[in-house]
């Protein structure tokens, strides 16, 4: 019979996501790892590669984690455009709860990684790329539906919108008022909204 692994890979790694997000790659040390994961080095290394790996990993589940969140606000709603707008509005509550940094975890390794860190860098920019892919779905899924006029180009709406949301998790971790943030993320739900035709309705 295979040995079981005496941890769970999951919360591992969500131990580790919490731990990169707060502190980023380089400001993190073993030492922070092991007591984060409750890991000896050994039982790291065995699981994870090395502190490159281990990073990398955490990327992957934070980005999947953001994806699902999406997922989650679009599947409650009846169309794309009411869905994206409930996301939108979710964000506006992130002073509203304990997190490590309200800043996006991908956003800040994409700005503190440099050439000696290309392929992770790389893989930064390649998932909040897949983000960017989400919205631009939505929005042909809207568009699909009638819900879009032929007008508008997904694209370019799944680009904004991802350069909107960045902008407003950074902005999120100034020291700015809760109700201000809720207000933000209100206005750049009802932009979502606006974009519906009203033939649609008709």
């Amino acid at each position: 019979m295979p040995r079981q692994p005496l941890y769970d890979r999951q919360h591992a790694l969500d131990q580790a996501v919490q731990l990169f997000w707060e502190q980023g790659f380089h400001a993190t040390s073993i030492k922070d790892v092991e007591r984060a994961l409750d890991m000896r080095p050994g039982s790291i290394y065995g699981a994870f590669g090395n502190k490159v790996r281990l990073f990398q990993a955490a990327l992957d589940r934070y980005a999947e984690q953001g994806l699902a969140e999406l997922d989650a606000q679009l599947q409650a709603h009846a169309s794309p455009l009411a869905g994206l707008a409930a996301y939108l509005r979710s964000l506006g509550g992130l002073r509203d709860r304990q997190m490590p940094c309200r800043a996006c975890m991908l956003v800040k390794s994409l700005l503190e990684l440099n050439e000696r860190d290309d392929a992770t860098r790389r893989q930064a920019d390649q998932l909040l790329a897949a983000m960017e892919s989400r919205f631009v779905a939505c929005f042909e899924a809207a568009r699909t539906a009638g819900e879009l006029s032929a007008a508008h180009d997904p694209r370019r709406l799944g680009r904004r919108l991802q350069a909107q949301v960045m902008g407003m998790r950074a902005y999120a971790q100034r020291d700015v008022d809760a109700a201000a943030l809720h207000q933000l993320a209100e206005d750049m739900a009802g932009s979502v909204e606006t974009l519906r035709d009203p033939s649609a309705d008709s």
